[in-house]
């Protein structure tokens, strides 16, 4: 069939050494006779998966003492109720940075709690960042989504806060580098940057639990997971051994400084034929275009069931853009090769030459 490129939003692509190491533990598990997937989540075996994935979120990311990782069920949408759960006492506030979808659900979640909305760009069709707005002191804590897949829009710099900071990094974990000590906690689902879907990533400041007047249920409560490892009821295993195998991949690449480097090429390479080209524009505010999610459409939309098949045929998948909002999405994660932008760029080129 030849290479496809995969543009998919999440679930997305990931290295191909991951596929074929955990295509192997479905089989056979280091030459065991089982299966991954069958082995008990308490055997030695699986118990060291967890060990090591958990380690290797702490080496790649530099997570200073105090911070506890965790790997859980529910993707990013349960982190919206468990971070307001265990971070917003009764009567209490917290303050929301709203740039998009998934910042919007997040804040729903929260708001029968206390919490408010500080900014918000839906203005302008969540096509930028909101900058200059304040975060009071007398809040619980300061939420915002570090990037937005849909509207491909990124936090660059983040705000200076003196109240504890919580972000949902879904979208650009281990993309870049990112200072931990300045956030109480960090959550991620894994589909994009990390692993096939199934866990989340979760980065929390141990000091920082425990605080709320409320009662927290069980299943709802960061401190039970610390203290059961991540293994209070049965993980997803294959989801968490998929994602050590991809924290191995980038730490053995080079790490963040690798991945950075890397991503930028190839936003470089796809905002730069996106503003050449007078057939395609971005969405986007300039300065807050995202890394992982080019968003922008064609200048003539009469022409686009020409460029749809133009790109199709060139095994270029999962190009469209959110069927809330139309147009084209290049989600740039960490395992596409920048030989796979350059194949957009080219159709682009043929497009322009043909059509524009």
């Amino acid at each position: 069939m030849g290479k496809v490129h995969n543009y998919s939003a999440g679930p997305c692509i990931l290295p191909q050494s991951v596929f074929e190491e955990a295509a192997q533990a479905i089989l056979n598990y280091q030459d065991s006779g089982l299966s991954l997937i069958e082995m008990s989540h308490r055997s030695k075996p699986f118990v060291a998966v967890m060990d090591e994935a958990r380690a290797l979120v702490k080496e790649i990311l530099n997570v200073p003492d105090g911070y506890e990782v965790l790997f859980l069920q529910g993707g990013a949408s349960l982190q919206f109720l468990m971070a307001a759960m265990n971070f917003l006492p009764e009567g209490g506030k917290a303050g929301y940075l709203v740039t998009g979808t998934w910042a919007k659900k997040a804040f729903k979640e929260a708001e029968p709690m206390g919490g408010v909305s500080l900014a918000s760009s839906a203005d302008k069709n969540f096509s930028y960042i909101p900058k200059g707005y304040e975060i009071p002191k007398d809040l619980a804590y300061f939420h915002l989504t570090s990037n937005n897949t849909i509207f491909g829009t990124q936090v660059k710099d983040f705000p200076e806060s003196s109240v504890p900071v919580i972000c949902d990094m879904s979208s650009d974990i281990f993309s870049r580098p990112i200072d931990v000590s300045k956030f109480d906690m960090i959550y991620a689902g894994a589909q994009k940057n990390m692993g096939p879907a199934g866990t989340t990533l979760v980065i929390v400041k141990k000091d920082a639990l425990g605080r709320v007047n409320r009662r927290i249920p069980t299943m709802l409560d960061y401190s039970v997971h610390i203290e059961k490892e991540s293994m209070f009821n049965t993980p997803p295993v294959f989801a968490v051994y998929a994602s050590m195998l991809t924290l191995r991949w980038l730490k053995s690449n080079g790490g963040i400084p690798w991945i950075t480097e890397r991503n930028q090429a190839k936003a470089d390479l796809l905002y730069g034929e996106i503003d050449r080209n007078p057939c395609f524009e971005g969405t986007a505010a300039k300065e807050d275009r995202s890394n992982m999610n080019a968003c922008f459409l064609l200048t003539n939309p009469d022409k686009g069931e020409i460029f749809d098949q133009m790109w199709q045929e060139a095994k270029i998948n999962g190009l469209k853009g959110h069927r809330s909002v139309g147009g084209y999405r290049a989600s740039m994660y960490n395992a596409l090769p920048l030989d796979s932008v350059q194949a957009l760029v080219d159709v682009m080129q043929e497009f322009e030459k043909k059509h524009g």
